[in-house]
């Protein structure tokens, strides 16, 4: 199963604060509030990751709304599994990750991005980072 990480949470609450502000500068909107008290709990229990399906309708309509905004994959048109690479040099997905994108649940392809992102080595992240905007 897909465990999505508390700083995903968070960047969906930061979207939805500028999505829906309070008006009064103390209500939460719905999405904002369902979001936020996930946040909570995660931080009150010190977990950093929750399932994807483990998410209640609210949180998960939330999220996946936030999700919506991220680009889907992170390719950048330089492919070196095709060429046999158990990683590929240009995005940093495995083989495995490249063949089954297209069926992986949101939070899937989110622990697939978290992880290439903290690795940094893949080329969307240096040499070739403009092909990555």
């Amino acid at each position: 199963m897909a465990g999505i990480h508390i700083s995903d949470i968070e960047a969906a609450i930061n979207y939805w604060r500028e999505r829906s502000p309070s008006s009064d500068g103390l209500a939460l909107a719905e999405p904002t509030r369902a979001l936020a008290e996930l946040y909570a709990r995660m931080a009150y229990r010190q977990e950093t990751e929750v399932e994807e399906a483990s998410l209640l309708p609210p949180v998960r309509e939330a999220w996946l709304a936030w999700f919506q905004t991220m680009p889907d994959t992170p390719c950048i048109a330089i492919c070196s599994t095709s060429q046999g690479d158990a990683v590929c040099k240009g995005c940093g997905r495995t083989f495995d990750e490249v063949q089954r994108w297209t069926a992986m649940t949101p939070g899937e392809k989110r622990m697939s991005w978290r992880r290439i992102t903290l690795e940094g080595t893949a080329w969307r992240f240096n040499r070739y980072s403009e092909r990555a905007l």
